[in-house]
C-alpha cells in the first residue's frame, strides 16, 4: 500500500475531501484537492478549511515518506501550523510539501534521546500555477514509551 493509499484509508478527512496523493517521496509530497462544490466557500472556490486539510495532508505524507522507517520507535505528531491565504483559489488546487530540515538531522536528534521538531513548508497552487496559499506545519517525532 502506498503512503497516499494508506492516508486515504486511515484519515477520514483525506477520504472525505477526495484528496489525490500524486507524489510522495522523502523529498516532496504533492497532493491535489479536486474542485467539488460541496467544499466551496461563499465565493465559489475551495473553503479555507479544505485548503488547510489539503496542506496538512501533504505535510503528513512527506513526514511518513521521510520517517516511515522510524515508526517502530516514534510517533509523528503535528505540533502547530500556520497558513496564509495569498490569492483567491478557484478550481482544482494542489499542495506541494517539502521538509525544512534534513531528515538525517532529525533522526540524529531522535537517536540522541531528544524529541525533535522540524518544519514542513507547503505551497498551495491553483491550476494556472499561482500560489494561493503558504503553510508551515511543525512536526515532532515523539519517542515511544
Amino acid at each position: 500500500m502506498s503512503i497516499g493509499e494508506m492516508l486515504a484509508a486511515t484519515v477520514p478527512m483525506a477520504r472525505t475531501l477526495n484528496l489525490d496523493f500524486l507524489e510522495t517521496t522523502p523529498e516532496k509530497a504533492v497532493v491535489a484537492l479536486p474542485d467539488q462544490s460541496d467544499y466551496h466557500n461563499h465565493v465559489g472556490g475551495p473553503h479555507a478549511g479544505a485548503m488547510f486539510t489539503l496542506g496538512e495532508s501533504a505535510s503528513g505524507a512527506i513526514v511518513l515518506a521521510a520517517f516511515g522507517d522510524q515508526l517502530s520507535r516514534a510517533v509523528p505528531l503535528a505540533v502547530r501550523a500556520e497558513i496564509a491565504y495569498k490569492k483567491l483559489a478557484m478550481g482544482d488546487v494542489t499542495a506541494t510539501a517539502t521538509l525544512g530540515r534534513p531528515a538525517a538531522e532529525v533522526v540524529a536528534e531522535l537517536d540522541a534521546g531528544e524529541r525533535p521538531e522540524f518544519p514542513v513548508a507547503v505551497e498551495i497552487r491553483r491550476g494556472d500555477g499561482a500560489v494561493t496559499g503558504e503553510m508551515t506545519v511543525v512536526w515532532t517525532l515523539r519517542p515511544n514509551g
